[in-house]
């Protein structure tokens, strides 16, 4: 799966014939062997029904599961080849992650979870706290930078959770379901940031079941017992 523009350039992320396979018995194939590139600047979305193996794609996209066959490049390093001390500093410093869940420090202002935020990505302790402010503004938070997440609204908090993800500049915006715990409206706030942020040229990919959400990408593959394909646009 390529996309049409990408002649000369890197892609951000390369699967070649990647797959996760649980051992039995009887093992249990979470990923099919599957070929990708994404390359810097898409907006690409995978969408499936639950069970379908989404979470398996995401967990090796993210470096959190290490895939059991084929190769994983992430901005071009193979990371079968990486330590784990490695990994953890590739995926710190390369990988922003926005979840449905937020996962937010419920005692610490918003400030400091996007300043917290920006220590596993290896950003200077004195740069931490200007850099942390100016991703909250990005996101149109800068009246709430120091609220507690528990005075915040839902999608107030998820914008927390997108400038936590892209304070650092990664080169990888990867998330999952990130609507899920919204009402439609701010739904549509979040979605709208996220294109915004495509728009200055970050590299996004968004996990979700939902269709509606899925389309909001330029790019959109379908998953389904463990198997990627891409969609066709009609």
């Amino acid at each position: 799966m390529t996309a049409d523009n990408a002649a000369g350039r890197q892609p951000v992320i390369e699967l070649r014939a990647v797959g996760l396979r649980y051992p039995g018995p009887p093992p249990v194939v979470a990923l099919s062997p599957c070929d990708l590139r994404i390359w810097p600047g898409e907006f690409v979305t995978v969408v499936g029904p639950s069970g379908a193996g989404k979470s398996s794609l995401l967990n090796i996209i993210g470096l959190l599961d290490a895939a059991t066959e084929g190769n994983y490049l992430l901005d071009g390093r193979d990371t079968a080849a990486l330590g784990e001390a490695q990994r953890t500093a590739l995926r710190g410093r390369s990988i922003g992650f926005v979840f449905q869940a937020f996962h937010l420090l419920p005692h610490r202002t918003a400030w400091e979870n996007v300043e917290l935020g920006l220590i596993h990505g290896g950003t200077p302790r004195k740069e931490r706290r200007a850099t942390a402010r100016n991703a909250l503004v990005r996101v149109g938070l800068e009246h709430r930078l120091k609220a507690l997440p528990t005075t915040l609204s839902g999608g107030e908090r998820q914008r927390v959770a997108i400038a936590r993800a892209v304070a650092g500049s990664p080169s990888l915006l990867l998330c999952d379901e990130p609507t899920g715990n919204l009402d439609s409206a701010t739904a549509a706030t979040v979605l709208s940031l996220l294109d915004e942020l495509h728009s200055e040229g970050m590299t996004v990919v968004v996990i979700t079941h939902d269709p509606s959400v899925a389309n909001r990408g330029k790019r959109v593959l379908a998953i389904r017992d463990g198997v990627l394909t891409e969609q066709v646009p009609v």
